[in-house]
């Protein structure tokens, strides 16, 4: 073994997520080597990285390092989770480190079931999360989490203390009005408003600040391009035509505001009878997925209308957290880590300095 071959060999090993080799996109963090043994050092880009893909690219780099002379191959993976420095125009947030939006075309859709399960499962797979809910007009997210452990409060410094679900730092306008008290605000006020959830939140360090938008193209969606970084946006859609339609809408308003879509969801898929197993496409079947192969970007996977999922939501105890081994769970994991490799393979594909490789005598 020399230096030359073991660079030549691990810049070989493609990531079976990210599909790009691990030294360009810098999960190779550093190896050392010392007679025939080597330690390499990764740094996995989110905690959503299933475990089974770990332990094959553990097994790529060891069979690519034996192939050139080492005896004994030593892997560590330490999570880094991959994220980018806001700009300095774009400062108002502190903490988080990825913001993903979940956002819709039309109401009724399952943005905010989606916005919790979402998070939830980030949290689930080790991540630390926060969920801020941005709908002013329409807050559902405290009546779909229930009674918090902790709830939301202001410190002495007159900053916010988020309130704290299942293990989730929560923020939402709905904490702080009566629950029969409409919000009737103009677009200053609500701007006012997000400026405050984002700059006076104690929010701490994050890896996942999960926005749960208001549907359409209105005044929060601009704001909030407007005053922090936004990672992606994650569109919730049902499969008939009237919701695809207000979905395209949605995208081309983020594209304006150079928000990239992370993906597309298609929620109330079909249902199937829990008794005989038919399946019904009740709203049409399909619309999300020809969709995001009309846009070009990512199908994240099919939600089906479930009774467990909507009284989950209307208990305050969402499907990821009431039945965490149901198949319903396993598809919001699988959301999850698609959307954390999103923007991961997004973040580490900008250029960056070559990992250090010691070769110790």
């Amino acid at each position: 073994m020399n230096e030359a071959s073991i660079k030549e060999a691990l810049g070989k090993v493609t990531d079976p997520l990210l599909g790009h080799d691990i030294v360009s996109y810098r999960v190779l963090r550093n190896v050392e080597v010392q007679g025939d043994d080597v330690l390499v050092r990764l740094d996995i880009p989110t905690h959503a990285y299933p475990l089974a893909q770990r332990k094959e690219l553990q097994a790529r780099i060891t069979k690519a390092l034996e192939a050139v002379g080492a005896k004994r191959v030593t892997v560590i993976a330490d999570v880094n989770t991959a994220h980018l420095p806001a700009p300095s125009d774009k400062a108002t947030l502190k903490g988080p480190k990825n913001v993903i939006a979940v956002a819709a075309g039309k109401g009724g859709v399952g943005k905010s079931t989606v916005a919790v399960n979402l998070a939830l499962a980030l949290a689930k797979h080790g991540a630390k999360v926060g969920l801020l809910d941005a709908d002013v007009f329409g807050p559902s997210i405290p009546t779909m989490l229930g009674t918090p452990e902790t709830p939301a409060t202001a410190s002495k410094d007159s900053k916010i203390i988020p309130a704290l679900h299942q293990g989730l730092k929560v923020i939402s306008v709905g904490f702080f009005v009566d629950k029969d008290e409409a919000v009737v605000w103009r677009g200053p006020m609500v701007h006012r408003l997000l400026q405050q959830f984002l700059g006076d939140v104690e929010w701490g360090e994050l890896d996942y600040l999960v926005c749960d938008l208001p549907p359409g193209t209105g005044d929060v969606q601009l704001s909030l391009s407007q005053l922090i970084p936004i990672a992606g946006a994650v569109m919730v859609t049902t499969p008939q035509e009237v919701s695809i339609v207000d979905v395209v809408k949605g995208i081309a308003m983020f594209e304006k505001v150079e928000i990239p879509i992370l993906g597309i969801i298609e929620n109330m898929s079909y249902y199937k009878c829990p008794a005989c197993g038919h399946t019904d496409e009740i709203f049409s079947h399909g619309g999300g997925k020809r969709l995001a192969q009309e846009v070009g970007t990512e199908f994240f996977g099919e939600i089906p209308i479930d009774t467990r999922i909507r009284f989950g939501g209307d208990a305050g105890v969402p499907i990821v957290a009431s039945s965490p081994d149901s198949e319903h769970t396993a598809r919001f994991m699988d959301i999850a880590t698609k959307t954390a490799m999103k923007i991961a393979s997004s973040v580490l594909s900008k250029p960056k300095r070559s990992p250090r490789l010691a070769v110790i005598k």
